[in-house]
């Protein structure tokens, strides 16, 4: 079964929530007493400069599909060439101020865990545990030959030593777009040299669950018990549309567990949710986490 669609569909315009603050105390109330497991989206990282795919100004081009990029050796020569350039500035990237306070509400005890199905790693920056990669990691290269992971790091000393100055001339022409997947817009490549596993000479792909591929059954597990083992699901930044996220919100719903949505937007659970807030998540969930900390400071 496959988990992610390439079809994609442009964001309708709504009208954000007026009074956040407001709506940001109505979730403290529901929150400040359970025990919570985040699932977050593209949303969440615009503010650290990571661009989604569908909200305005986003890139225009469509993601990376698995068949394309298995294709031909073309095709993935001229993928590692944009995302050479790419990772480094999804490298750079920091948390902001709502990952910063999931990590202030798991201190709190109040959130659990965080699914996410970003690839930039920007939970794990912040000091959120347990995290779960949906889609994998930017930092990470598999090779579809023998399973051997490389970080990426390493996997950028590579490439550099096989294209001395290539990122630095590229970069010379000017900003590049990049995408949320650490994919860069790049029409020329020139003679870009792509390098292949240094264990078996075979395929390497960055570890990411590119549209059309399916997630691995042990990371869906995984992510269906810590919904299981919380009293509710918060959906961040994400607005639903493949089934790799929808899943867990359809999990809940029908565990009986409370789901509520902080994202800017329609999603997908909108209809599901006991309380959804169309406002940013630098904005809401900064103020949730004040609430409850104040709230739980003066109990003591």
């Amino acid at each position: 079964m496959r988990t992610r669609t390439a079809a994609w569909t442009p964001a309708r315009a709504t009208v954000a929530d007026p009074d956040p603050q407001r709506r940001a105390e109505e979730l403290a109330e529901r929150i400040a007493d359970r025990r919570v497991v985040v699932l977050t989206g593209a949303g969440i990282s615009t503010p650290s400069g990571i661009p989604d795919y569908r909200s305005p100004g986003s890139p225009t081009r469509n993601p990376m599909t698995i068949d394309v990029f298995l294709a031909t050796p073309e095709n993935r020569r001229r993928y590692w060439a944009r995302n050479h350039l790419g990772w480094r500035h999804m490298d750079a990237a920091r948390p902001n101020a709502a990952h910063r306070a999931l990590v202030a509400l798991q201190d709190a005890g109040v959130v659990t865990g965080v699914i996410t199905q970003n690839v930039d790693m920007l939970h794990m920056k912040a000091g959120s545990r347990p995290v779960v990669d949906l889609h994998g990691s930017y930092g990470r290269v598999r090779c579809l030959d023998c399973g051997a992971l490389f970080s990426r790091h390493r996997h950028a000393e590579a490439l550099e030593a096989a294209n001395p100055g290539y990122a630095r001339r590229v970069a010379s022409r000017g900003a590049i777009e990049v995408a949320p997947d650490a994919d860069a817009a790049l029409e020329d490549i020139g003679d870009f040299v792509m390098v292949n596993c240094s264990n078996c000479d075979g395929v390497l792909k960055p570890d990411i669950v590119y549209f059309g591929e399916t997630v691995q059954k042990e990371v869906v597990e995984r992510s269906y018990a810590m919904v299981d083992d919380a009293d509710a699901l918060l959906v961040a930044g994400s607005s639903l549309t493949v089934m790799s996220g929808l899943r867990f919100v359809r999990r809940a719903a029908t565990t009986g567990k409370s789901v509520y949505i902080v994202n800017r937007g329609d999603t997908r659970g909108d209809g599901i949710a006991e309380l959804k807030i169309d406002h940013r998540c630098e904005v809401v969930l900064p103020a949730v986490a004040t609430l409850i900390g104040y709230r739980r400071s003066s109990l003591l």
